[in-house]
């Protein structure tokens, strides 16, 4: 692949305060534009490696970032330009983009276009039209998550990496948001326990298990493997069922 690198990352490993050691030595390219999941059971490392993208969590080893170490005085430049929704996202009192308030946002960097991304969507974009003024404190998982998201939007960042983004969703909550992520075509990182999502978002999958990296291959690739998805605990005859589906339907990937 001929495409730019933005995010390189080089023996990263990462224990945690109490001794737990949570990322074992973890080499990892992503180009621009590639739409990427990590996948791997719970307590593989999946969401520790996720916030080392911007900083969150600062490990051992060599983590660049659009050309930017990730060490302390690069900082704030990348959290400009990686956009960060959580798992579960904590928002201010009202849902206007520009004053959407959660750790990693601070109000203080403000948002291009008053609250818009370059495609002039603000919550609009994400479905959250005639909810600029709603409490905070009335919203669903869903909602806020979609706020979240429009918040990163906003700030129109090159890379957004998404924290189990359908979680806590119903299912026409997670088909709306899905369906939102599929128009951005920004470089995108997504973690998430979900099959079907991967198939119909990413183009490449790295499995994670004990905090080591054992697979990188495209999603294609993937619902052909047999052994390994069943060692995830993935159906591989669903996985199979629902990518002849998404193929038959015309489905393809941002």
């Amino acid at each position: 692949m001929n495409a730019e690198k933005v995010i390189e990352i080089h023996g990263l490993s990462y224990r945690y305060p109490d001794g737990r050691s949570v990322l074992k030595e973890i080499d990892l390219e992503i180009h621009r534009r590639e739409s990427v999941a990590i996948l791997g059971p719970n307590g593989a490392g999946k969401s520790t490696l996720l916030y080392h993208l911007n900083g969150t969590l600062i490990g051992e080893g060599r983590v660049e970032i659009l050309g930017l170490l990730a060490e302390k005085k690069n900082l704030r430049e990348i959290r400009r330009r990686v956009g960060v929704v959580f798992q579960n996202p904590r928002i201010s009192s009202s849902v206007q983009p520009s004053s959407t308030m959660w750790p990693l946002v601070p109000s203080t960097w403000g948002c291009p276009g008053g609250g818009q991304t370059a495609g002039g969507e603000g919550t609009g974009g994400v479905g959250l039209t005639g909810f600029e003024e709603r409490s905070a404190h009335h919203l669903s998982e869903g909602e806020k998550k979609r706020v979240a998201l429009a918040t990163i939007l906003a700030m129109d960042t090159e890379i957004l990496a998404l924290d189990e983004p359908t979680d806590n969703l119903d299912p026409a909550g997670s088909r709306s948001l899905v369906g939102r992520i599929r128009l951005i075509h920004q470089t995108k990182v997504i973690v998430t326990h979900h099959l079907p999502l991967v198939l119909e978002l990413c183009e490449r999958a790295v499995l994670l298990e004990e905090g080591k990296k054992i697979g990188d291959l495209s999603t294609d690739a993937l619902v052909k493997e047999r052994d390994l998805l069943e060692r995830f605990g993935f159906d591989a005859e669903l996985a199979q069922w629902w990518y002849g589906r998404m193929k038959q339907s015309g489905g393809s990937r941002p």
